[in-house]
């Protein structure tokens, strides 16, 4: 039987079984294979879908609010956001807050995000591969595949160094 990923958060956090958050991040690990679409609204509640972000190298970063590691790596997407916009870098945070989008919302604006959130749900953690830790981070190419994945916390400048490659 498979939790909604609110309640594994929840219950990893009370058992202290599994890890809601982590840092450093696990040995991150190319992989090839067709992103999963999507269609979420954005914390304003307009429809934002994967397909919007066609032709561009997506990093799709899974995330909330609440962990210290995914907070710690916010300044590092907008940097990167800044960096590579014009050639052709989208930034897309997936929230999984249960707090809601007015939350998510003060969140963006005090921090000065520069990209996109969507609310995030069980479905689409369940696409993107169920993963058990927050922050789950993944590289989507030009042609719509996820060429990367990472779980945990990783420094700006050792992502850049795996991003680049693909922004040729």
């Amino acid at each position: 039987m498979r939790l909604p990923y609110a309640l594994l958060v929840v219950l990893s956090i009370l058992l202290g079984s599994v890890p809601a958050c982590r840092r450093p991040a696990s040995a991150p690990h190319a992989i090839l294979r067709p992103a999963p679409a999507w269609t979420l609204p954005d914390v304003d509640g307009r429809k934002v879908q994967l397909a919007d972000f066609k032709g561009k190298v997506v990093i799709l970063d899974f995330w909330a609010t609440w962990c210290p590691p995914c907070q710690a790596e916010i300044p590092g997407y907008i940097a990167l956001q800044k960096k590579y916009a014009a050639g052709g870098l989208a930034v897309v945070g997936v929230s999984l807050d249960s707090a809601g989008p007015a939350a998510v919302k003060q969140f963006m604006a005090e921090h000065h995000m520069n990209y996109p959130v969507v609310m995030g749900t069980d479905a689409v953690v369940g696409a993107y591969g169920n993963f058990e830790g927050i922050p789950t981070t993944f590289i989507i190419d030009r042609e719509g595949n996820i060429v990367h994945q990472k779980t945990g916390g990783m420094e700006t400048a050792d992502y850049e160094q795996v991003l680049r490659p693909f922004l040729k």
